[in-house]
């Protein structure tokens, strides 16, 4: 019998290409369509689909996502009390998931001088409200582990097709794409991974078979790579050259300049080998429509 993941956040970015991968993987893939911030939509839609078909998986990738998002308090409503409201719903179905993955990030980290991969034993130092808000996810999931069993990722940087514009990567693309003159970005002196999300979904569908994978765990491959190469690779890919510019109302405040992770944790569970260059993944969008 095929097992059922309930995903949140299926039309975003990240859930399009794990619904895809998998289904195609013989999983029955179910897509909560609730708001998250409303309790009683949410656990109505949740307990119809329960009645309809046990489900073994929920992986919680739904919120906001976007770093410079404009509205403060949205980080908080969706990504914290959303995801409460998520729990606290699925500790009422009658036959609760096998495991609940909840998607973090790796801006809980912050800042930790002198430290060039960061590890989950790191105490997080968040420098903005995003990293902020998923920290205080993490910790309100805490209080649901004697109920639920739960995963929490922190996963680095990753990119791919159908991702905004708002992320850097699909910015550039976009604007190589069109042979723009003129391209502005923030601090170009970042270094960064910047993994596929086809690895990433199979990060996600392995740690979903290892019952052992619960706690916290980076989504990584060690993989730096610093903003003016990716911007290299792609003069290399379409041979054109467009002007570079630094915007300085595009540098965010406290940018980290280097954000990698250590995978060793990871590699203890599951096989999390990349299976695409950056080249490879840059060349895949530069396809695309």
């Amino acid at each position: 019998m095929n097992k059922c993941v309930l995903i949140t956040g299926c039309n975003g970015f990240t859930g399009k290409h794990l619904s895809d991968h998998l289904t195609q993987n013989g999983y029955i893939v179910l897509s909560l369509q609730a708001d998250i911030t409303d309790f009683s939509m949410l656990d109505t839609e949740l307990r119809a689909l329960a009645c309809s078909q046990q489900i073994d998986y929920v992986i919680h990738l739904a919120a906001v996502s976007f770093v410079a998002h404009s509205n403060t308090l949205d980080f908080y409503r969706v990504n914290v009390l959303g995801s409460e409201n998520l729990l606290n719903a699925l500790c009422q179905l009658e036959s609760p998931p096998k495991k609940v993955i909840l998607a973090s990030s790796a801006a809980v980290y912050g800042t930790h001088h002198g430290v060039e991969l960061l590890n989950e034993s790191l105490c997080p130092r968040p420098q903005n409200h995003y990293g902020y808000a998923k920290l205080a996810m993490e910790q309100l999931a805490q209080t649901y582990q004697d109920k639920l069993p739960i995963l929490v990722t922190r996963p680095f940087n990753y990119t791919g097709i159908g991702q905004a514009e708002s992320f850097v990567i699909p910015k550039l693309i976009a604007h190589f794409k069109e042979k723009a003159q003129v391209i502005a970005l923030g601090n170009l002196q970042v270094w960064r991974e910047f993994n596929d999300v086809a690895d990433v979904c199979d990060w996600y569908q392995q740690l979903l078979e290892n019952p052992q994978a619960l706690g916290q765990v980076n989504l990584c491959s060690q993989r730096l790579v610093a903003l003016q190469e990716v911007i290299e690779m792609l003069h290399t890919l379409t041979n054109y050259y467009p002007q570079i510019q630094t915007n300085p109302a595009l540098v965010r405040a406290n940018e980290l300049p280097r954000l990698g992770g250590d995978a060793q944790k990871l590699h203890q569970w599951i096989q999390a080998r990349p299976t695409r260059t950056l080249q490879q993944t840059l060349e895949a969008m530069l396809k695309s429509h």
